[in-house]
């Protein structure tokens, strides 16, 4: 298995755990999301409340899932079970590789595809709570240039196409 692309300090130690305590929920939902939107790789900014830092969870396909916290950096396997009750997700299905333009911010696909990755992203940041950000990356017709979307509660979409950032309003 690989770890999802992260950069780490060369000294960090990465710690091998069988549950990430609280931030299990927000594994297992990510993960879940994996599984059934067919996105490469996951993330998320959870916002903890202005006390407390925010942490960082990713995963990607068959991958561990990492969190990060400050300095702490714990990896749990893919397919380590927790004891929580998912809540209820977005509907997000798997869709064919769209094709990207990064030089125009133009993605052709599935009619409503990219609005339908986009909302159930934006619905997972929601299901996360505060303002946390969720990001994902999906593939394209373009080996080169997988298509990202970062979303946040209340805030348009950004669709990354390489280098470039454009706004998309669901």
């Amino acid at each position: 298995m690989t770890d999802p692309p992260h950069e780490y300090e060369p000294n960090s130690e990465i710690e091998d755990v069988a549950t990430l305590d609280e931030l299990d929920l927000p594994a297992a939902v990510l993960r879940e999301f994996v599984h059934r939107s067919g996105a490469l790789r996951v993330s998320a900014l959870l916002d903890r409340g202005e006390d407390t830092p925010p942490a960082v969870v990713e995963t990607g396909r068959l991958a561990p899932v990492l969190a990060t916290e400050a300095q702490r950096v714990r990896r749990m396997s893919h397919t380590q079970e927790v004891a929580v009750a998912l809540p209820a997700l977005p509907e997000v299905r798997q869709l064919p590789a769209m094709d990207v333009n990064a030089e125009t911010g133009q993605v052709t696909g599935v009619l409503g595809g990219l609005e339908h990755l986009a909302g159930a992203l934006r619905a997972l940041a929601e299901i996360l709570g505060g303002r946390t950000a969720v990001a994902a990356e999906f593939e394209s017709t373009d080996p080169d240039t997988p298509l990202g979307l970062v979303a946040r509660h209340g805030e348009a979409v950004a669709v990354m196409l390489g280098d470039e950032a454009f706004a998309l309003e669901v």
